[in-house]
Parts: structure tokens; sequence; C-alpha cells
């Protein structure tokens, strides 16, 4: 059974950082990717970042492109999002995703199989 469980959420000031953790079991990341959406409250869920494990590209929503970074450590099966230079519209709660979406929905929810319960971030002075 595939289980992804974040962490690293919180309380942080504007112009401060945070990373998020993606535990990922019943799966390795071969032949997989990870992303990142998130929700914040009234709105959609929205797509944030995406690392293909073909290939290793990356994908970023324009509005955190050159603040936010996705990566992973292969060896621990574990996705990070790197967050800087936040802003209090950052605020949301933050969900990890896998699965192996086309090209085409790659930032959609629809190409994710499977899904943490998500983490709060909370950007505000």
């Amino acid at each position: 059974q595939v289980q992804l469980v974040e962490s690293g959420g919180g309380l942080v000031q504007p112009g401060g950082s945070l990373r998020l953790s993606c535990v990922i079991s019943g799966h390795s990341f071969s032949g997989y990717t990870i992303a990142w959406f998130r929700r914040a409250p009234g709105k959609e869920r929205e797509f944030v970042a995406a690392l293909r494990s073909s290939g290793g590209y990356t994908y970023y929503t324009d509005t955190v492109k050159g603040r936010f970074t996705i990566s992973r450590d292969i060896a621990k099966n574990t996705g990070y999002l790197q967050m800087n230079t936040l802003k209090p519209e950052d605020t949301a709660v933050y969900y990890c995703a896998t699965g192996v979406p086309i090209l085409s929905s790659i930032r959609t929810p629809q190409g994710y199989r499977s899904w943490g319960q998500g983490t709060q971030v909370t950007v505000s002075s």
C-alpha cells in the first residue's frame, strides 16, 4: 500500500523559508513523478511543482519560480519542497502526490494516484 506523509509546515514570517518533506512508502521513485499541490482557504487545489523521475525534469507554477525548489533523495525515498522568500499568498495546505502523469497532465491533480494528508503553511507577521 502506498503511503505519503508530509511534514515541515508551520508558521513563518514573510520573507522566511520552510522545507517540506514527503516520505514515501510502498513504491520507489523509479518511474514516478512527485509533485506538490496546495489549497488556500476558499480556493481550488493548485499545482505548485513537479519532478519527473525520467530525466529529472522540473516544473513550477509561475508564482513560485525562483523561490521554490523541488527535489528528492532517492536513498531516503523522500521528496522535498524548499520554499524561500515566502509571501502571505503562499499560505495554504500543501500536499505531495506521486503518479505517472502524461506530460499534458503533469500540472493537474488527475495525473496523480497517491496523495499525502497535507501540511499547513502559514505566512504571516
